[in-house]
C-alpha cells in the first residue's frame, strides 16, 4: 500500500474542497477501496474520510411517495428499514442477496455505486488493464473470460459491474445526488455509469472532486411492488458476485402488462436497461412465451467475448424466469435466499 494524506472533514462542504486535484479519493466503509489499495489496483494520494459527516446516514421518506436515502446508510439498514422495503421489494432482494451479513452491516448505499469491477485482471497488477492504467491494453480479451461482459463491452475493456443493488434502481429511474464544486446536481442512476468505449478508466459520469450524497427513489416506483423480484445466479449459493442477474417489474391490470421494467446485472460495465424488452411487454398477455420472447429482445445485441458465450443463454433464461415471478406476484415475505433461483421457501423478512 502506497503512503498517503488522511483527511477527516467536518462538512460536504469541505470535503468537496478537500477532494480538489489528482489522487484524491473519498473513504467511507472502505469495503472495497480498502482491499485495491492493499492489492495496489488502487493508490490514491489523498484519502478523505466520509464517515462522520452530518445528514448522509439518514433514510427519508419524501412527502410525494418518493425516498431519499443518504449516502452513508448501510445496506442492511436498508434492506431491512420496513417503509423502503415496503415501497422497493425488489431492491430489498437485491440488497440482502448482495455480500455476506458482515459486509452489508458495514457496505454503504454511496459505495455500491462506486464499487470497482471485480475483474482479476484489474486487481492483479501484473496484467495489463486500460481501467488501472490507460493504453496498457487488456489481458481480460483473450484470457479467462468466463464471466465477463457480454453486453456493452468494447476491445478496450470488457469488465462488468458487480452491484446487485444497482440493478433494480435502474430498472426503477433511481437518482443520484451529487455534490461537487459547482453545487449540487442530480443525475439519473441510468447515466451514472458509464460503458468502457475508448476510455475505460472512467467509471462513472463523476467530474473531479464530486461526491455522491444521497439517492432518490421517484414516487413513480413504488407502482410495480405488487409486480416485482430481483433473481441472482452465481457459483455458490452465498457471498458471490452474479454470473447474471436480472429485476423485473410489472404493472398488471385486466390481465395485460400495463408498464414494465427489467434492467440485468453481470452482463456489462453498468446495470443493463433492457427498453426493448419493455417495449415488446407493454400491453401483451404476462405469460411464460411472452417473457421468453422479452428475454431475447433483452439479449439481441449481445456478443461473446470469448468464452463467455453461455451467459447469453443464461441471461435470457434468467430474465425470462425474474419476469414469471413478477408476474406471480411480490411474496408478502422475503424468500429464504432472497434474489437466488434456488428460493423456495418463504423466509423471516417480511416486506410489508
Amino acid at each position: 500500500m502506497n503512503r498517503f494524506d488522511y483527511i477527516r472533514p467536518a462538512s460536504v462542504a469541505e470535503a468537496v474542497a478537500a477532494a480538489a486535484g489528482p489522487g484524491a479519493a473519498f473513504l467511507a466503509a472502505g469495503t472495497n477501496l480498502l482491499d485495491m489499495m492493499k492489492v495496489g489496483a488502487a493508490r490514491p494520494d489523498r484519502l478523505i474520510d466520509i464517515t462522520r459527516l452530518p445528514g448522509l446516514d439518514r433514510i427519508e421518506a419524501l412527502p410525494d411517495g418518493g425516498y431519499r436515502v443518504g449516502a452513508m446508510v448501510r445496506n442492511a439498514d436498508l434492506a431491512r428499514d420496513p417503509g423502503f422495503a415496503a415501497a422497493f421489494p425488489a431492491v430489498a432482494e437485491a440488497l440482502l442477496s448482495g455480500a455476506s451479513p458482515q459486509l452489508r452491516n458495514m457496505a454503504t448505499v454511496g459505495g455500491n455505486l462506486m464499487q470497482h469491477t471485480r475483474c482479476a485482471y484489474f486487481g492483479d497488477t501484473d496484467a495489463a488493464c486500460n481501467r488501472r492504467h490507460p493504453g496498457s491494453g487488456c489481458d481480460a480479451v483473450g484470457g479467462e473470460n468466463r464471466t465477463h461482459a457480454i453486453l456493452g463491452w468494447s476491445p478496450s475493456c470488457i469488465a462488468t459491474h458487480p452491484s446487485d443493488f444497482c440493478v433494480p434502481l435502474a430498472a426503477l429511474d433511481a437518482v443520484v445526488e451529487i455534490a461537487g464544486p459547482e453545487g449540487t446536481r442530480e443525475l439519473p442512476l441510468e447515466a451514472f455509469h458509464l460503458l468502457p468505449g475508448a476510455t475505460p478508466e472512467r467509471e462513472t459520469a463523476l467530474a473531479p472532486g464530486e461526491l455522491v450524497t444521497a439517492l432518490l427513489l421517484p414516487p413513480a416506483a413504488t407502482g410495480f411492488r405488487a409486480h416485482t423480484r430481483y433473481l441472482k445466479l452465481r457459483e455458490r449459493t452465498s457471498f458471490a458476485f452474479a454470473l447474471v442477474s436480472a429485476a423485473a417489474a410489472l404493472q398488471i391490470r385486466d390481465g395485460r402488462i400495463r408498464a414494465a421494467r427489467l434492467a440485468l446485472g453481470g452482463v456489462a460495465a453498468k446495470p443493463w436497461r433492457a427498453r426493448a424488452a419493455e417495449a415488446l411487454l407493454e400491453g401483451a398477455s404476462p405469460d411464460r412465451a411472452t417473457f421468453e420472447r422479452a428475454a431475447e429482445a433483452a439479449l439481441s445485441e449481445a456478443a461473446a467475448s470469448g468464452d463467455n458465450a453461455f451467459k447469453i443463454a443464461l441471461a435470457k433464461r434468467v430474465a425470462a424466469r425474474a419476469l414469471l415471478r413478477a408476474a406471480a406476484g411480490t411474496p408478502a415475505r422475503m424468500p429464504a435466499l432472497p434474489g437466488s433461483v434456488f428460493a423456495t421457501e418463504p423466509g423471516e423478512f417480511a416486506h410489508d
